[in-house]
């Protein structure tokens, strides 16, 4: 997934066995296992709701075990039935336990016979946490209704009930009918060339956790992209789409000479409506993106390497916990900065990483302790929180640490050896430290010692001989801005007329947390950042804007956080607006029209914003 928010989870030195139940899980993996889900499903525009038939194929662990632990969320269960390896049925008692308000309702079903396989017939609720239903008006062409699903962290027990917790793989097949003139995808192999008939049928082989189950439909166009590769979008976006992504086969040949073949088949990408809450999301074979990456320079095409480097790190090895997930975001982050320097240049992959590092010095003093570390240790938050900017800038940071010590070739070949050693297994930071020591550490001695490397992955904050990258332009622009606010450069004599949108993303966010009005005044005067369709740029401006008193920008401020759905361009500029009675007044009303737009995470997000904003004193 693409950068966003805030962490604390899971156990700090534990032996693996502590691993077997996940905190966010009710499943009892130790007893019986999901190995295989067979799926049916109705996609119902109509009553906003899939109905749903899994069939799930067991690995039964205890001799012991008689009973079969689900997780699930506001689904309304219709029947439970054993079947046999000759397909028999007969009909199983179950109990469906009241709603956790985090982990949903934990599923038993007896099951004294140990079958080989439980089929679960069900419908989702209109409001499940991990699908957004969109009406035709919320669309980019407004013609047809629209759904699309978001399991990561912990939702996909709210549209399927299963096992949900990354350590647990599973391959499967689906089913899926729809509307005629609705195209479904799936986080499996896509055919581009699929009539529009109303019945797809998917077929995942390899084994994957619940995270990475998802499933779209709507008014998709196709565009090809390569010979594996293709741009699924609504039809007036898709042009658009494959211009913007059209280095994607040249992104997965730059990933397969670095880490080794990509093993998933094709690789498709899916342009969501604009409510989608985040960046993308790395789902197989299919990564779901956001809108607002397409500027139409490829400036933010980095996503698609991100999501493309978790077909290795994160799809390929997962974190066994959500505690773990530095092992998903901080490797991706790091695969995806060796990807955007060979194909757009070490200026840029340079600047990206600079403006990560800043982020998370900005922030990581004003976290508690514990959730400054890459492995936590225990702690009680919402598994949605696990993706912290510590996960991906932290986690990255440590791994070109890495690379600098023991040099790039070195570390390419721990790193593909690293891959191939934990394909398609689900490990914990313990796990990779034991493969980390004999095979990069202790075999080239003197190049970093083992107390550096718990230092970094135990340790809070940032060690302070952590490598920074020099970036000349970064420098030029710190001296500009620097001037700027002196009063001895004016507005429209800084040389920006060529920065790229790092660039003014980098000058945007080392301004004064509250500027002055009249410099925020002179720089719209000179360079037009009101209005602009860079959302990146746009949420940065808005946020100092409103800081600085300047009225003028609520307009498009609001424009901005309506047509935009994802959480981390969106809701900084919420926050803004929050700190004045005027300015929170002023969003709730922004609030109240984009709503229906919105994922249910983005408007949980802002609900609670607002809540904290009205028990606080202005």
């Amino acid at each position: 997934m693409f950068p966003l928010r805030t962490l604390a989870l899971g156990a700090l030195l534990l032996p693996l066995a502590a691993y077997a139940n996940d905190p966010y899980s009710y499943a009892q993996p130790d007893e019986v296992r999901v190995s295989h889900l067979d799926l049916k499903l109705r996609v119902d525009f109509p009553h906003r709701q899939l109905d749903g038939q899994a069939t799930l194929t067991l690995d039964w662990k205890d001799p012991k075990a008689t009973s079969l632990v689900l997780d699930t969320r506001d689904l309304n269960i219709a029947s439970v039935e054993a079947v046999d390896a000759q397909g028999k049925t007969a009909a199983l008692q179950y109990t469906l336990a009241s709603r956790d308000k985090q982990l949903g309702s934990k599923m038993v079903i007896q099951t004294p016979q140990r079958p080989h396989e439980v089929r679960i017939v069900y419908t989702t609720s209109p409001d499940a946490s991990g699908l957004q239903w969109l009406p035709p008006a919320q669309t980019a062409d407004k013609k047809q209704p629209f759904m699309f699903s978001q399991s990561e962290s912990i939702h996909a027990r709210s549209w399927v009930p299963l096992q949900d917790s990354p350590a647990i793989r599973f391959t499967y097949d689906a089913h899926v009918t729809a509307p005629q003139d609705a195209r479904v995808a799936m986080s499996a192999p896509n055919d581009p060339k699929h009539a529009l008939n109303g019945d797809f049928s998917f077929h995942q082989t390899h084994p994957i956790p619940s995270y990475l189950l998802a499933i779209a439909a709507g008014d998709l166009a196709v565009k090809e992209t390569g010979p594996r590769s293709a741009v699924y979008a609504e039809p007036s976006v898709a042009a658009k789409a494959a211009h913007e992504f059209e280095d994607t086969e040249k992104m997965i040949d730059t990933a397969e000479k670095l880490y080794g073949p990509y093993r998933w088949g094709r690789y498709d990408i899916l342009v969501l409506p604009p409510s989608f809450p985040y960046g993308g999301m790395e789902n197989p074979n299919m990564t779901f993106a956001t809108p607002t990456v397409l500027v139409g320079d490829k400036s933010l095409v980095s996503l698609v390497a991100h999501e493309l480097a978790h077909s290795w790190s994160g799809n390929l090895v997962t974190a066994a916990s959500w505690r773990d997930i530095w092992l998903n975001e901080g490797v991706t982050t790091y695969v995806q900065g060796r990807i955007t320097e060979v194909l757009y240049g070490k200026r840029q992959a340079d600047e990206e990483a600079l403006l990560d590092i800043h982020t998370l010095q900005k922030e990581v003093g004003t976290m508690p302790a514990n959730t400054q570390r890459l492995a936590p240790k225990p702690g009680g938050v919402d598994a949605d929180d696990s993706l912290s900017d510590v996960a991906y800038n932290k986690g990255s940071w440590f791994l070109r640490t890495l690379e600098q010590r023991f040099g790039r070739d070195t570390f390419d070949n721990y790193l593909k050896g690293y891959f191939n050693h934990f394909a398609f297994q689900s490990i914990t930071t313990e796990q990779m430290l034991d493969y980390l020591k004999p095979n990069l550490i202790d075999k080239y001695p003197g190049k970093m010692s083992w107390d550096e490397v718990k230092d970094w992955v135990y340790g809070t904050g940032i060690p302070k001989d952590a490598p920074i990258p020099d970036s000349p332009r970064f420098d030029a622009i710190d001296k500009e801005r620097s001037a700027f606010l002196a009063g001895t450069l004016t507005a429209d004599k800084l040389d920006a007329k060529g920065w790229n949108t790092q660039e003014w993303m980098y000058f945007l966010d080392r301004l004064p947390d509250v500027p002055s009005l009249d410099k925020m005044q002179a720089i719209d005067a000179a360079w037009h950042l009101t209005g602009t369709p860079n959302a990146e740029i746009g949420m940065r401006w808005y946020v100092h804007a409103i800081a600085a008193g300047d009225k003028a920008v609520w307009p498009a401020a609001a424009e901005h956080m309506t047509r935009i759905g994802r959480l981390y361009l969106t809701m900084p500029v919420y926050v803004a607006l929050s700190k004045t009675p005027e300015g929170l007044a002023f969003a709730e009303q922004v609030y109240a029209k984009a709503k229906d737009g919105y994922h249910p995470l983005t408007q949980q997000a802002v609900q609670a914003l607002f809540a904290k904003a009205k028990t606080s004193k202005h």
